[in-house]
């Protein structure tokens, strides 16, 4: 019997089983999934703070202390959709790479062309939970809007002082201020709010060349380059992961793991954007670390009786209109990151 390639069960399993693209903001700091049983996502914010076993004399009661304080937040988080038509008589055109005159079957083509769209839909999908990713670690929040939908700003409640804007005298590349002595400042901040290391470090481009460009750095490479003392900074594109991140690391200094990063998207209204805004620097504990951000990539239910109202990253259907002839493939997806721990990061403008 001849397999129907426009099954559902045939279109998920397609996309499954399709090269994703890496994801380093994602990859790095929300490395957790968690699929919800409802169409709302709950998340709970720590609020507690740092605190000592109370003294009192031996022969006094004890001390009530109050438990750790949290907030349990909800959010109904917005559909993402994205709704493809397949024309008729997309298999009688040449597809891309396919011998001049034609080498395939119209069949062949449709194969083809349903495995490009399928692709595409879950690079996108991909693209838009690291748009979310930059934003929660830069502003402790994720904006979501959409047609139809109101924005809801989603605030993860991260403390002011951990988004910093450096002006004037203070912005890196003026005379008298230390990089590194930024960095150290920085993690220490990050401790101090929420127990955690902010020991991975992830710099644009602008901001790596302001940081590397800095004379205490400079001093401390050409050190490096002379003796090679180990738990220092070394220069130079390590591979690590997948190079289609676009992220390199560059080297460590101290217990500082340091990246340069920079992707582009093009937004709803057609307009090249920037992952990471021209000199910034994000500071955090990357990796699967619980007692650190704890960044988790979070999935809504997916309302639809052909998906069996099932808790999963996506769902991918096709159907056929008679008149005209025509087939549509939709991706659905209620996806929302999530730092568990927002005060485990932290952002900052340097220029």
């Amino acid at each position: 019997m001849a397999v129907d390639i426009y099954n559902t069960w045939v279109l998920t399993r397609v996309v499954s089983d399709l090269p994703t693209p890496s994801n380093f903001l994602l990859n790095t700091f929300f490395p957790f999934v968690q699929e919800a049983t409802a169409n709302e996502i709950l998340f709970d914010v720590d609020s507690s703070k740092p605190r000592i076993t109370p003294f009192v004399h031996p022969l006094m009661p004890g001390k009530v202390v109050a438990d750790r304080g949290y907030a349990t937040k909800s959010f109904r988080p917005a559909y993402a959709k994205d709704k493809r038509v397949l024309q008729p008589d997309q298999p009688l055109r040449r597809a891309i790479g396919e011998t001049i005159g034609g080498s395939l079957s119209p069949m062949q083509r449709r194969r083809a062309q349903l495995a490009v769209s399928l692709a595409d839909q879950l690079n996108m999908l991909d693209r838009r939970e690291e748009v979310m990713a930059s934003e929660a670690l830069r502003t402790g929040k994720v904006t979501v809007s959409g047609e139809n939908y109101p924005t809801v700003v989603v605030d993860f409640q991260r403390d002011a002082a951990l988004t910093v804007v450096l002006a004037g005298g203070a912005r890196w590349g003026q005379a008298g201020v230390s990089p590194l002595a930024s960095l150290e400042t920085w993690a220490g901040l990050v401790q101090t709010k929420s127990g955690a290391k902010g020991t991975t470090v992830v710099m644009d481009p602008k901001a790596y060349a302001l940081f590397k460009a800095d004379a205490d750095v400079k001093a401390l490479l050409s050190t490096i380059i002379r003796a090679g003392t180990p738990n220092t900074l070394q220069l130079g594109p390590i591979v690590r992961g997948d190079g289609n991140a676009r992220a390199r690391y560059v080297g460590f200094i101290g217990d500082f793991d340091i990246y340069v990063y920079q992707d582009t998207y093009v937004d709803e209204n057609g307009s090249t954007q920037q992952l990471l805004p021209d000199y910034t620097v994000i500071m955090g504990e990357g990796g699967r670390v619980l007692g650190g951000l704890e960044g988790t990539r979070c999935y809504g239910m997916i309302l639809d009786e052909k998906a069996a109202y099932q808790a999963t990253r996506y769902f991918v259907k096709s159907w056929l209109e008679e008149d005209p002839a025509v087939r549509w493939l939709l991706l659905q997806s209620a996806p929302l990151v999530v730092p568990y721990r927002p005060n485990a990061s932290f952002c900052a403008t340097v220029n």
